[in-house]
């Protein structure tokens, strides 16, 4: 009875110290609200006395570097309405529970930031951790939220932005093709080899001819991987706040920005003997055996293929001008920031060029001279730090012209801006939000404006493209169906992200609900030739093969492999040493009694599984998060989350550990919801039976936030459909686009942006253009706010 009556005390409490106030200050009295928060839910089972767990909130009422990793605890369970447990009758509702998570991390950045900081609440997988109601289901009065805005900051650009933009210095990517719109094109993203090598190549189109076979050609041609890196990790990965450019990689940068200007000025690093107009006219005594893999055995072309720029311009000057130096300090500074520099800039760099060049003579001078602006700070940063303009009463700065058209462009492409934007910021067409609109409603209509940031979003959003990167154990994968014969399955992975990249791009055009369309659809594109293996079901497969006469061709059904509709031919983006009509692929659909949209492709399949088996629990997270707009704490480190080894059982039985009274809280969340997808081996082949036994499939949808949704499933595909059709699910879809392109996780005052991009997806048939546009033209995006703690001087 007294715990009920300091329960009830507690919360009148907590409601007047509330009321009212969405917005924490440095008023609060952090320890006076974790007294009353800890006496009204928390002491009935952490006092003194009782310590459940071991612990005791009693006289918990400060935050320091010592109990810090108990408030993190505290934090997530509060945040995640984890603590108190479901059972209690009274708990507090999601507005209390914000409030006080947010002092919690308030702080903790406080607390910790002499001793390595806090930010994890900053980090993409915790933006679930704002309950999705306070956003889209309560109402709020005038004057309750703050004008929404983001951070003034300096953002380093991504490794493919970086990337991609290296590469147009280099080579002459093709432009766009109309009638075959799948085809690579310049501004696209660098795709991985058949190696799983992301790289940039040097003169790749002016080979004719090398010394060996394909893999001595793989090992001769010369490039470069990324320079910069990002986690290679599951989620979103385009946050402002995640990295930086440490000293490792400045050095990279400026050791390859000298071989991308000697490419520029002198073409491949070749011997005279390399060069002819066909392979035939090369001596015999250079095509040896003992040049295979070397970089002199490869043959080029007499005529020059890559981009001719001012750099080249500027070497073959023999007066060394004036007008040629700045030619091409400007078009590299141009091509590497995405504007041209200003007058002082310039002049800072013509300076360090002359230096170079009366140091070290015009050919080695040139080079080095030219390499600094590889590394100039808004070639490897976005800046937006608004220093113009007088902030409103909110401290909010809104982007003008250069700042505003760089950020658009930013949003959705990785080369500068075309020449219509950069007209528009010349001419000072780039200062509202009616411009931006403008602008952003003109690129999203023209295919040949590529738009890889997009894609990109839909690639971090599933996560289908880790698939080839997910190491297999042979025997495992051979059981599961897999192509198990050399680095087979892993090439095939590869080129199986890049054909979902395309049929992405086929829902995006035709723009018309994008989010279920790709949860449903039964179209794919596929090689017929290698990928048809894996979307066959695993029972039918044919062990061995009998033996057929010389001559015979064995069919894809003598092999087992499904029989899909012969389709029509498509064209995908092949990397750039694949060449000719290896680009084009076949778009057929599926068996719609077995699959259903990219979940249940094995791209994605695979890229949610481990080495030996499935990964129902990384399954059932990914859902979870990405659909359901909930997350789970992370493991305490004292946690063994580790499967029993019981090679003949299956998984689910396996998973009957994480059953248990300290798993299954947060089991509870993912379990129902990845197993579903048993009905998938590991290498993503449809499947009915596992260890000999039929395949159970059951799962459910539990604690949703959305009452329709929840319930047993019989499998994957009515989970798939059911989800498909939930406004909080297409919710939750923006919420995660918001992250992306705003760069952070949405606060409580981003609520008006959320919701109006919402409206903008549902009221416009599920129209990705439209969701950003909205997200592109609102006030999170178009102003940035000085932190009172960051000086403007």
């Amino acid at each position: 009875m007294q715990n009920r009556i300091r329960t009830l005390v507690g919360v009148a409490f907590l409601f007047q110290f509330f009321s009212g106030m969405l917005i924490s200050d440095d008023q609060v009295n952090f320890a006076t609200a974790a007294k009353s928060f800890f006496a009204s839910n928390c002491l009935e089972c952490h006092d003194s006395e009782t310590q459940e767990g071991g612990v005791s909130f009693e006289d918990l009422s400060e935050v320091n570097a010592e109990n810090s990793g108990l408030w993190k605890q505290i934090w997530e369970q509060v945040a995640l309405n984890e603590m108190p447990p479901r059972d209690e009758v009274s708990r507090p509702d999601a507005m209390a529970r914000y409030e006080f998570s947010h002092l919690i991390t308030d702080a903790l950045v406080d607390a910790l930031k002499d001793v390595g900081g806090f930010k994890i609440h900053l980090h993409p997988s915790k933006g679930n951790h704002l309950d999705h109601g306070l956003l889209f289901d309560r109402e709020y009065s005038h004057g309750q939220l703050e004008l929404p805005s983001s951070p003034a900051r300096i953002w380093r650009i991504q490794p493919q932005e970086h990337l991609t933009r290296l590469n147009a210095l280099i080579n002459l990517e093709p432009d766009y093709n109309a009638r075959k719109p799948g085809l690579r094109t310049r501004g696209d993203r660098i795709l991985p080899n058949p190696q799983g090598e992301v790289k940039v190549y040097f003169g790749l189109d002016r080979v004719i001819g090398w010394v060996g076979g394909s893999a001595a050609y793989a090992a001769a041609i010369t490039g470069f991987p990324p320079v910069l890196c990002t986690e290679d990790t599951h989620g979103l990965k385009n946050y402002a706040d995640q990295y930086s450019v440490n000293g490792s990689e400045a050095i990279q940068i400026a050791g390859l920005a000298e071989d991308i200007l000697k490419f520029m000025a002198y073409g491949p690093e070749a011997e005279e003997y390399q060069f002819a107009d066909r392979v035939s006219e090369i001596d015999a005594k250079y095509k040896h055996g003992d040049l295979r893999g070397l970089s002199q055995s490869l043959f080029y072309s007499k005529e020059i293929k890559r981009p001719l720029t001012p750099v080249y311009e500027l070497v073959q000057d023999e007066s060394f001008s004036d007008d040629a130096k700045t030619a091409a300090i400007i078009y590299l500074f141009e091509a590497l920031t995405g504007r041209q520099p200003r007058s002082d800039e310039l002049k800072q760099y013509v300076s360090i060029l002359d230096r170079a060049v009366n140091d070290l003579g015009k050919e080695e001078g040139v080079i080095l001279g030219l390499a600094p602006i590889f590394l100039d700070r808004e070639a490897v940063f976005r800046v937006e730090l608004v220093d113009y303009g007088t902030p409103d009463r909110f401290g909010r700065i809104m982007l003008q012209g250069e700042e505003l058209g760089l950020a658009v462009n930013a949003a959705l492409s990785y080369l500068p801006p075309d020449g219509v934007l950069k007209d528009s910021i010349a001419q000072g067409r780039m200062k509202n939000k009616e411009d931006v609109a403008r602008e952003v409603s003109r690129i999203l209509a023209d295919p040949s404006i590529r738009k890889p940031r997009v894609l990109q979003f839909f690639r971090e959003y599933f996560d289908y493209d880790r698939a080839g990167s997910i190491c297999k154990d042979t025997p495992a994968l051979t059981a599961a169906g897999g192509d198990s014969k050399g680095t087979n399955h892993y090439t095939t992975m590869h080129g199986m992200a890049s054909h979902t990249d395309r049929l992405v791009e086929m829902v995006l055009a035709e723009d018309k609900d994008v989010l279920a369309e790709l949860l449903t659809t039964n179209r794919v594109v596929i090689s017929p030739g290698t990928d048809v293996r894996y979307f066959s079901q695993l029972e039918k497969l044919v062990k061995k093969l009998p033996k057929v006469p010389k001559g015979t061709r064995i069919t894809n059904a003598d092999r087992g492999y499904v029989e899909l509709p012969k389709g029509k031919s498509i064209h995908v983006r092949v990397p750039q040493v694949v060449k000719g009509n290896r680009a084009q692929r076949t778009l057929t659909e599926l068996p719609a009694d077995q699959r259903r949209g990219i979940l249940t492709h094995p791209s994605w399949l695979v890229s949610h599984s481990d080495a030996m088996d499935n990964h129902a629990i990384l399954r059932g997270r990914w859902v979870r998060e990405r659909l359901l707009g909930d997350s789970i704490p992370d493991v305490p480190i004292t946690v063994d989350a580790m499967l029993p080894d019981e090679p003949k059982e299956t998984l689910r039985h396996r998973m009957r550990v994480t059953q248990e009274a300290e798993c299954y809280r947060c089991h509870r969340k993912m379990d129902p919801l990845g197993l579903p997808f048993e009905m998938f081996s590991h290498a993503g082949l449809y499947r009915t039976t596992e260890k000999g036994k039929k395949v159970n499939t059951e799962g459910a949808i539990i604690d949703s936030g959305d009452a329709e949704l929840d319930g047993p499933v019989e499998n994957a595909l009515e989970m798939i459909d059911r989800l498909a059709a939930s406004d909080r699910v297409h919710q939750v879809f923006v919420r995660h686009a918001f992250r992306f392109w705003m760069g952070r996780n949405e606060t409580l005052n981003d609520a008006p942006v959320l919701r109006e991009a919402y409206r903008a997806y549902r009221d416009n048939g599920g129209s990705m253009n439209a969701l950003l546009k909205s997200l592109l033209t609102s006030d999170a995006f178009l102003y940035r706010k000085v932190l009172e703690s960051e000086s403007r001087e």
